[in-house]
Order: C-alpha cells, then structure tokens, then sequence
C-alpha cells in the first residue's frame, strides 16, 4: 500500500538560514523528495536567504551536496535532482539591516498570487527583526505564511516577547510554530488510535491506566552544540515542547472534529491542568543529570564537560526525568513518568501507556506472573505500535502464561519508508493546515508549568546527578519510578 500524493498549489518558500545546519539536513532534503514524489507543482521556487554572500549557482551547488550527503543514494534521481535545484535561488538579506530586502522583494514580485512562506530556520533573536523586516518590506501578502522554529525563547518572559514581536505584524492565523515531533508518522497514529478505534478510548482513563512513560533517548552527545547547549538543557531543549506536546497528545480529550484550533484547544486544557511542580515538590518529583565519559557501541565518548568549548564546569543538565500528573477526572492519580538524556544506551522516543493488573487471577500461582497490558507506540526509530497481551504456552501440562507482543510494524505493514516529519509539515504549511502546529497559547501554557522547575533548582542550586555516558541516566532515575512499586520500560528491539 503507497501513500495517495496530493499536489500543493503553487508556492514561493523562502527559507531565512538557508545556508544553515538546518536546511541542510533537514528542509532541503525533504522539499527535494517531495519535489521527486510530484507533491510540487509549477512555478513554485525555494529561495535561500542567508547573511552569506553567494550567487545562484553557488547556493544550487550548496544544496546539491547536502543533498548527497543527507539523502540516500537510492532515493537520488538524476531528473528530479535537476528539477529540484532549477527551482533554487538565493538572495543575501541582513536580517537586522537594510541592505537585501529590495532584493528579495524583487525576486518574488511576479508571485503575489501565490501562497508565499517564509521559513525562519535561525536563531529565535532574530524573529522579530525578520518578520518586521518583510512588513516593512511589504513582503506580506494575504496568502502569507510564518514558519518559526524551536526554541521559541527560553523562558516565560522570553516566549512571549517573541510571540509579542510576531503578532505584532502577523494574524496568528498566519503563524506556524512548528515541532517537528508532531509530525512524525507514529504521533498521528496515536490520535488514530485513540479515536478512529472504538477498543481505547473506553479505557483510556486512571480506572484502567496505572501510569504512563514517555522517553526520548538520544546516544549522541552535544557534538558542536556545546556552545548553545549549555544556556539551554535537556529541560528547555526537549521536555517544555517536544515531550509535553507528546503528554497532551496522550491525555487530551477527544475534540469536536479534526480542526487545528479543535485540537489545540484541548491540548491548551492539558497543558493547564498539570500539577505545578515547585520548591515544594521538586526534589521528589524530578531528576537532573550530566554525563560523564563512558562508551557507546564499544567506543570512549568523552563527558559533557569535555565537549564544551573553553569550560571546565557547568550546571545544566543533560538529562530529566519527572513525575507529572494532569489533575482532571480522566487522569488524577495516574503518574506521567517523562525522561529524556543524551548519551544514553539506546536511540528511542516511545510512549508505554501501563494498564492496571487483573483484579483477581483465577488461575493461582501455577501459571506463572500476569503481567499487566502495555501498549508502546515507538516514534522512533522502527516505527511502530507493540500491544503486549498474556497467552497460553502452547503445550499440555495447564495453564502457564507468557507475555506476546501484537507487533505493527510500519516498515513492515506499509512496505516503505516514511516520510520524514520536516516532508509532511513543510507541506502542510503550503496547503495552510495549523492542525500539526503549536498556538502560541499552547507555547506559553507550557512555558508556565516549565519556568517554576528551572526557578526551583536554580534557587535551590540543584545541581545535575552524574552518570556514565552509555548507561540510562543517573541512579535518582530509577529510584524516582521504582519507589512507586514501578520500572522503567526498557524494550532491547
């Protein structure tokens, strides 16, 4: 079975940061396969936009060779490689000066009638210079769209300034606040799951759920990022949106139809009812860490400290678990345990939802341990959806049970890769769906339950626990779960 490709209209996509980490190995690549799969439709152009000093065919020679570097070898057709580079074009724009804008103007003037995006892949100081620079460019039209990307500010304070900026100038209908975990395959699968299958939902609440775990384990260190890293944190890089958007997705309710604004609000209601975590709780409910040396794949990686650039000590964590609760009649009582590191043993993002044990066992102790259900929807990577039941051991001799996952392989089931989030997003930006995107409320509600955490240990000078790159984070990690008569899901495949 092949996904249906339905054609975008006609579009002018300018991308701020186009010669950046980003687009390199992220935007470019995926407008390329949709460009391939026939997903683009003519005239529509991609425009770099950088401080860099470049002309076209440089800036086309650029894109090439991220291209072979970031996209398979296999997936590198020789006609739709040209047909995608033909579509380039670059223009040097200072952000924060004048000189460029004319330019850039000039170069899409013929486009007015099309839907026209502006990508902002640079760092969030810079959305309010840009998006005040294309007003007053007049560079907005009424088919305009806004891409910002992560981090939206660091803080509360900083979130809505950013926000302030941009609002300032933009509808927020016209504004895209993209997390690409949202648009991963696996996470629209899970509102599949919960509402287009009449199975779930009937148990999908603190009667039936015992807990929930998200995890999003990464092995690679900060490799370069040291430097921005290190005024940012496990807690801010990932939790505040990447995770929290995944703990809404889980413990929202149902909306009134698939609408963005239908969606976002129930997420805005989740984001709401979770219990604040502060000087009053936050030693019992969070963990900090940061790695040391170890190995990964039996090899020596070095320690957070050693891969920061001219600094031989710090206090941000690179890794967090925490034990969050949404107190509404659904879920109150029921633990949410989040955890995300770097350099941890495995590469996974995985949500287990753990039902409660059978209320009794009619089978006595000679069948052996009835493990309680889980269903674990993995993001990444091998996507998929596992349902682990109890069965009978084949054989006479009585009842003795083993646990059996239901295994949903997509790879498997599907029989193709899939698309890469950035590929599903960059399109839906062109098509104006906002269904897959953060409100800028959603933004600032969990900024809200975020700030008093990181307020918490600074006042309390909580320092990160440390553990050996290569191991699943600090011993205070397992203590935080298994003190609730709980384990961390660990599944080797």
């Amino acid at each position: 079975m092949t996904s249906r490709i339905v054609a975008v209209e006609p579009f002018d996509l300018v991308v701020f940061g186009g010669t950046g980490d980003l687009a390199h190995r992220k935007l470019f690549p995926s407008l390329y396969l949709r460009d391939r799969d026939g997903q683009m439709t003519e005239p529509s152009r991609i425009i770099g936009v950088s401080r860099s000093h470049m002309d076209r065919k440089e800036f086309r020679a650029d894109v090439k060779k991220a291209l072979e570097t970031y996209v398979s070898a296999a997936e590198l057709e020789k006609k739709a490689v040209s047909r995608f580079l033909d579509r380039l074009d670059f223009v040097a724009v200072d952000a924060t000066g004048a000189n460029g804008w004319d330019d850039l103007r000039t170069r899409i003037a013929d486009g007015l009638d099309r839907v026209r995006a502006f990508y902002l892949a640079t760092s969030p100081d810079l959305f309010d210079a840009i998006t005040h620079g294309l007003a007053k460019h007049e560079l907005l039209t009424p088919k305009t769209r806004v891409v910002l990307e992560k981090p939206l500010g660091k803080d509360l304070a900083s979130a809505r300034e950013i926000n302030a900026a941009v609002a300032d100038v933009l509808p927020e209908s016209q504004i895209y606040r993209i997390d690409h975990y949202l648009g991963k395959e696996t996470v629209q699968n899970l509102m599949a799951l919960r509402f287009a299958n009449v199975l779930f939902e009937p148990v999908w609440d603190s009667a039936h759920v015992d807990h929930v775990q998200i995890t999003v384990a990464e092995k690679v260190g900060v490799e370069g990022r040291g430097g921005y890293y290190d005024t940012s944190g496990a807690l801010r890089d990932m939790v505040q949106n990447h995770i929290l958007q995944l703990l809404c997705l889980v413990a929202m309710e149902p909306p009134s139809e698939f609408e963005a604004d239908a969606l976002r609000d129930e997420k805005l209601k989740v984001l709401r009812a979770l219990k604040p975590i502060d000087e009053t709780n936050v030693r019992s409910l969070t963990v900090r860490g940061q790695y040391r040396q170890g190995a990964i794949d039996g090899k020596s990686v070095p320690g957070y400290i050693d891969e920061l650039p001219e600094a031989d000590s710090s206090s941000t964590e690179t890794f967090v678990a925490l034990k969050a609760e949404v107190q509404t009649w659904r879920w109150a009582g029921v633990p949410f345990y989040l955890r995300t590191g770097k350099r941890l043993p495995n590469r996974v993002s995985e949500i287990v939802i753990q039902f409660r044990d059978v209320p009794l066992s009619i089978f006595g102790s000679a069948g052996g341990f009835l493990a309680p259900n889980r269903l674990v929807i993995r993001l990444q990577p091998d996507e998929g959806v596992k349902l682990y039941l109890m069965i009978k051991d084949p054989g006479p001799g009585g009842m003795r049970f083993r646990e059996v996952p239901l295994n949903l392989s997509f790879a498997e089931t599907f029989k193709g890769p899939n698309p890469d989030a950035y590929e599903r997003l960059l399109m839906d930006v062109i098509r104006g769906s906002q269904a897959l995107f953060m409100r800028r409320d959603e933004v600032e509600a969990a900024w809200m339950w975020a700030d008093p955490i990181l307020e918490s240990w600074s006042r309390l000078g909580r320092v990160p626990d440390p553990y050996t790159a290569g191991t699943w984070g600090p011993s205070t990690a397992v203590a935080l779960i298994e003190r609730d008569g709980r384990t961390w899901h660990e599944d080797p495949s």
